[in-house]
């Protein structure tokens, strides 16, 4: 189970603490997924996100796949569980500008507003997780960890249901919401009900064996 964690302070580093920090990431990489410094002081490099959604995203009805409810030209579906995403970005992108281009590259027409970015850290045998300000770096955070996932990864969620910025969604998005909530009621009321006829029919086996003559 997650476990909330205080934020960290920011410590920023000089320029040569950064080329030194880099060129340490860099020696420990083991995915190609290098770091590059530029001589402006600004540096590049790769961050992954695992999508960790449970509530329909919606997308362009030609670039959706899966289960799906549809609306006009766009869909409402579930992205697959576990789905991780890589993103090249630069010291200077922010946490807001990370969710945007992760939306942007799976064709999402949702408000960005809908979503947070979390750091997900893994200390002493247990895991803590920490909703990332839209203002803080998500490559400053990497490279202060160093590449392995282990000690951080990223994760992006909805904001928590008391978060929810309802206003941000469009009738449509809502209508579509409620079409595949109503489908997934009726699949699982049909499963209950399979479930119980098949205790019925097991049951009724049973007591005509007991009460079956000779």
């Amino acid at each position: 189970k997650d476990v909330q964690k205080e934020r960290e302070p920011h410590v920023y580093l000089s320029k040569e603490e950064v080329k030194e920090k880099i060129q340490s990431y860099n020696s420990s990489v083991t995915d190609k997924l290098k770091m590059t410094l530029n001589a402006n002081g600004i540096y590049t490099g790769f961050i992954k996100v695992q999508m960790e959604l449970f509530r329909p995203i919606t997308v362009q009805s030609s670039q959706s796949q899966g289960r799906c409810a549809h609306s006009n030209n766009e869909t409402a579906f579930y992205l697959p569980d576990g789905c991780v995403n890589t993103l090249h970005i630069s010291s200077t992108n922010t946490v807001r500008e990370v969710i945007e281009a992760l939306l942007k590259k799976f064709f999402v027409a949702d408000n960005p507003a809908k979503f947070a970015l979390y750091k997900r850290c893994h200390k002493e045998d247990q895991v803590y997780t920490c909703k990332l300000s839209d203002r803080e770096h998500p490559l400053y955070l990497r490279l202060v960890a160093g590449p392995k996932t282990e000690m951080l990864s990223f994760v992006l969620r909805e904001h928590e249901t008391g978060e929810v910025m309802w206003e941000a969604f469009s009738i449509p998005e809502l209508q579509n919401f409620l079409r595949i909530l109503d489908k997934e009621e009726n699949e699982q009321l049909q499963i209950l009900k399979k479930r119980y006829a098949a205790y019925r029919d097991k049951l009724e086996e049973a007591l005509g064996g007991v009460w079956k003559p000779g």
